[in-house]
């Protein structure tokens, strides 16, 4: 059966045009039902007003954004991460990061037209560009606010929202601060907007086509890249899936309350829409990682973060290879531990400050001769020169190969952990001493995560995992993400547990050398060669393992509860007597939020009446109002609720894509006034013009008095102050001069030591700049004395953490201390690095130091 024709409705009412469908109900044998047809009025076809209207979005979008973007010519925020994630692309050096790599690379991409070299490394906030084009790589999230801005406009008329209410919410976003503040730097999150854009208009386009048509499915094709490119960028994108998703189901049950659509048709909706819009976005995902695994071949810092398998694949790695497979007596051997990144069962010459007060035994994540333990008998027999294969059952003690004691586990509490069924391991013995029965473990195979049937008897390198069982005390050898103090370098905590995951007491054998067994029977093996589902299966687990361990406290954090009402900004640059701070446009943000929770206690009073038996209200402007609002909010709320159940740091500008659906939201409110209120009179009419048109007016004074955040241009101390109304909104004033003529003047030079202020020789020479001097000296204050701080680590995660040990300890190698970039400051307009993800770096033959550092976000 055919649908039944929606009779267009566009008549004068007081002279105010209307641009929504007049719904239409069938009449079924129990209750009324809603006629699905799409009508002709919403077969929209753009006029010259709506190119005339997106030309000037268009213009205006591109000076607001694009303006001043050398300003500042340093790095600015995460432009640390993302610019120094855009030159490892271009070097080939695998790096780990929490977000998928399209908006990576595709920044990546615009440096290499640039004629980028990778010499810049984006280390710190505050470094000079030298050699990189920064402003060309800050005009493509430029552009990409731009087209969000154009991409609103267009949403909105597919909404049967009239050109005018279009063009003046689009200003809105045109005009919003953070907007235009995160689209003007290096940063992820406007290719991410952008995409999620694309995907609600083509969507919103899509309900105004008819089923099945060329236009239907070349929208839903486009819908579903949006999607796929969205999610390839920032996992939020998964947001924008349950959203696309929740609008086909609410779609789904009005095809299948409508009894002019035949069932077919329903189930053909169905099967083409889930292919579509799941299977193009998992494509696209899949496609992308894989190109970023061809992209990065060489060895990097992100390595530590991976298993040694990973690594194998990289160029310049230092992952063993001809390793010989048979285990046995008399085997020097590193053991690695397999479900934490801790890497290798290590001992070194320092101990325990309590408990036994015995020799430390840790996990430690670099190659390292501390690392090398030798397979003896447990009862101290001397083997003879026939190889004995270790086999599953077998009783054997490790002997650590530079200290020569012996792994040892006794009735001493663990070093850290304070869980009774975890007990202290150490290494202990001395010259002439043969061990006891505590140094004693039995080797237990684990079956089923051994493939080889050989493997699953005999002991192999690489191929069996296993379980070393305390004799004595029935405890395994064990290790969790637990980290030891400065007295023990921050590396991994190592116990003997009773309880605990068992996962985490299995470990492999990697590196094996055995004398006694004759070369002619050495089977080499090597790391098997990863599939392309395997490296993307371990990035993902690292990438929510990373994601998931960014607890730690941010100064520059906020809190769910607190975005909708605007109370937190965060610093993103203070330099040079000027600051960039994101800041949301007041006016935008809280009318956005006025409108999401207005109409959230309509639907409800709505729902109630009719519980009551009080009609559905089918008055066209109101219907469309209903339909249309309702997908911006449920659009609003699947964007913003899921970030309270994550325990991890969040930030104000995870609110952004929210705050989309909220300034949508605001245009249907708009069209509601205009097309229902201000049709009873031509005095309400005027009114409502007003009003519309005040409130743009106040959200452009709010933008252009706060622009000085933005784009980092000068302003007073005095104009900053009064510019703050709440407590959270914490960019320093005396970061600013006392008046706009001082930015003219010659360059001050402040010694943060003895505060005293110098001038280039040149501006001495004339009386005029003398004078200029003497005012500076009377009322410029010196900026604090920058303090330089090490970031907090997150305790979740193993490389980042390790410390490396004293050169004094025995056999150990000097080591190379790898600085971390510190440009941490407090909320008195001091700057702090957001979310890094610090990787150590290993140089041949060296031990490494890696300093805490803070991680990389999420979302």
């Amino acid at each position: 059966m055919k649908h039944k024709a929606v009779k267009p409705v566009k008549k004068t009412n007081s002279g105010v045009s209307s641009y929504t469908v007049e719904p239409v109900f069938g009449k079924g044998a129990v209750r009324d039902y809603l006629i699905t047809g799409v009508g002709v009025t919403n077969k929209k076809r753009y006029t010259k007003q709506d190119f005339a209207l997106i030309a000037i979005l268009v213009i205006v979008g591109c000076f607001i954004r694009l303006a001043k973007l050398s300003i500042p010519n340093s790095v600015v925020f995460d432009e640390v991460h993302f610019g120094g994630f855009a030159r490892k692309y271009i070097l080939g050096t695998f790096f780990m990061d929490v977000h998928p790599p399209l908006a990576k690379m595709l920044y990546a991409a615009v440096a290499a037209i640039g004629g980028f070299n990778g010499k810049f490394t984006f280390q710190s906030i505050g470094d000079h560009f030298k050699e990189t084009p920064y402003v060309l790589m800050r005009e493509f999230p430029a552009i990409c606010g731009v087209g969000v801005v154009v991409l609103s406009y267009l949403t909105l008329r597919e909404s049967n929202v009239r050109p005018w209410i279009c063009f003046i919410t689009s200003s809105l976003l045109l005009f919003e601060n953070a907007n235009i503040t995160i689209s003007r730097y290096i940063l992820l999150d406007s290719p991410l907007l952008f995409f999620i854009a694309a995907a609600v208009y083509s969507f919103q386009k899509l309900q105004n086509i008819e089923a099945f048509s060329y236009l239907w499915i070349k929208s839903l094709v486009v819908t579903g890249i949006a999607l796929g490119l969205a999610l390839s960028s920032k996992w939020v994108g998964l947001f924008t899936i349950a959203y696309i998703g929740a609008l086909n189901i609410w779609q789904m049950w009005l095809l299948i309350g409508d009894l002019t659509v035949p069932v077919k048709k329903i189930w053909t909706h169905f099967f083409v829409r889930g292919f579509v819009l799941l299977g193009v976005p998992i494509v696209l995902y899949l496609s992308f990682f894989a190109i970023h695994f061809r992209l990065l071949t060489k060895e990097g810092d992100g390595g530590a973060f991976m298993s040694s398998a990973f690594r194998a694949g990289l160029e310049g790695n230092r992952i063993p290879t001809n390793i010989t497979s048979q285990v046995g007596l008399g085997s020097v051997i590193t053991l690695r531990h397999v479900d934490t990144q801790g890497g290798y069962l290590h001992s070194h010459d320092h101990f325990y400050p309590a408990g036994s007060k015995q020799q430390q035994v840790t996990l430690y994540p670099h190659l390292d001769s501390n690392n090398k333990w030798l397979i003896e008998p447990f009862n101290g027999t001397i083997y003879n020169d026939t190889f004995v294969p270790l086999i599953n059952g077998m009783k054997i003690r490790l002997k650590h190969v530079n200290s020569e004691r012996r792994l040892h586990s006794h009735d001493e509490k663990a070093p850290v952990s304070e869980r009774d069924w975890q007990k202290e391991v150490s290494a202990y013995g001395y010259e002439g001493f043969t061990g006891d029965a505590n140094d004693d473990w039995q080797v237990e195979i684990v079956q089923h995560k051994t493939k080889d049937p050989n493997a699953k008897v005999f002991v192999q390198a690489i191929g069996t995992i296993f379980r070393l069982r305390h004799a004595m005390t029935g405890n395994y050898l064990f290790s969790s993400e637990v980290k030891l103090p400065d007295w023990g370098f921050g590396q991994q905590e190592v116990t003997s547990a009773s309880q605990g995951r068992r996962s985490l007491s299995y470990w492999y054998i990697e590196q094996n050398e055995n004398a006694i067994l004759p070369a002619e029977q050495h089977k080499i093996i090597n790391y098997p060669k990863l599939t392309l589902w395997e490296k993307i299966a371990e990035s993902h687990k690292k990438m929510w393992k990373i994601n998931s361990g960014l607890t730690d406290h941010h100064h520059w954090q906020s809190d769910p509860r607190e975005w909708p009402f605007l109370l937190r900004g965060i610093n993103y640059w203070s330099k040079e007597h000027r600051q960039v701070y994101l800041l949301g446009n007041a006016v935008t943000w809280w009318g956005a939020t006025l409108a999401v929770f207005s109409f959230i206690a309509y639907t409800i009073i709505t729902l109630s009446r009719c519980a009551l038996g009080r009609p559905v209200p089918t008055n066209k402007e109101v219907f469309n109002f209903n339909m249309q609002n309702l997908n911006y909010v449920v659009g609003w709320s699947l964007h913003y609720l899921p970030f309270f159940v994550m325990g991890r740091q969040l930030f104000l500008h995870h609110y952004l894509p929210a705050l989309y659906f909220g300034i949508l939201s605001i245009g249907q409110f708009f069209e509601l006034f205009v097309g229902y209120f201000a049709s009873k009179s031509k005095i309400v009419q005027q009114v409502v013009y007003s009003l519309i048109a005040g409130y743009l007016v106040l959200s452009i004074v709010f933008y252009m008095n706060y622009s000085p955040l933005i784009y980092a241009s000068p302003w007073t101390k005095a104009s900053c102050e009064i510019s703050k109304p709440f407590k959270g909104w914490d960019y320093d004033c005396n970061n600013f001069y006392k008046n706009l003529a001082q930015y003219d003047l010659p360059e001050v030079i402040v010694s943060s030591s003895s505060a005293k202020k110098t001038v280039p020789a040149e501006a001495k020479q004339t009386p005029k700049a003398e004078k200029k001097l003497a005012q500076v000296e009377q009322h410029l204050e010196s900026p604090p004395a920058e303090k330089k701080e090490i970031p907090k680590v997150e305790q979740q995660l193993a490389p980042p953490e390790v410390k490396a040990e004293t050169p004094e300890a025995k056999n150990v190698e000097k080591p190379i201390l790898e600085e971390i970039p510190s440009d941490e400051k407090s909320s008195s307009g001091k700057v702090e690095k957001r979310d890094e993800v610090v990787e150590p770096v290993q140089a041949a033959g060296e031990s490494v130091i890696v300093e805490e550092g803070v991680l990389e976000n999420f979302v």
